[in-house]
């Protein structure tokens, strides 16, 4: 049975749990920008995007609750990564994850 004061102090999540998320999220984006990309490069960026969060995690962890504050993240530290991998404009891609990640 799990204590009252347990519910409200959150764990880091797992790498197997930050590896799942990171390709739902690149999904959602991926779906938003309506476009093509190699099953490949869409790998490869789950991979990148998935070190970015592991180097990050306490950061991260600490602004769980602050996804307009995680976005923002997202867009200076990998989405000029992922639009070079995937050969798409940045700044649709931000917007993409945006709306798929914050509902922006």
């Amino acid at each position: 049975m799990m204590k009252h004061n347990e519910k409200h102090t959150a764990q880091l999540p797992s790498p197997r749990n930050i590896r799942r998320a990171c390709g739902r999220e690149l999904y959602r984006t991926l779906k938003r920008l309506n476009v093509y990309v190699a099953p490949e490069k869409v790998e490869e960026a789950e991979r990148l995007y998935f070190k970015k969060v592991v180097g990050n995690l306490l950061w991260i962890f600490e602004h769980r609750s602050n996804k307009k504050k995680q976005a923002e993240w997202w867009a200076e530290a990998v989405a000029p990564d992922i639009a070079k991998l995937w050969g798409v404009d940045e700044e649709s891609l931000v917007r993409a994850f945006k709306e798929g990640f914050a509902g922006a």
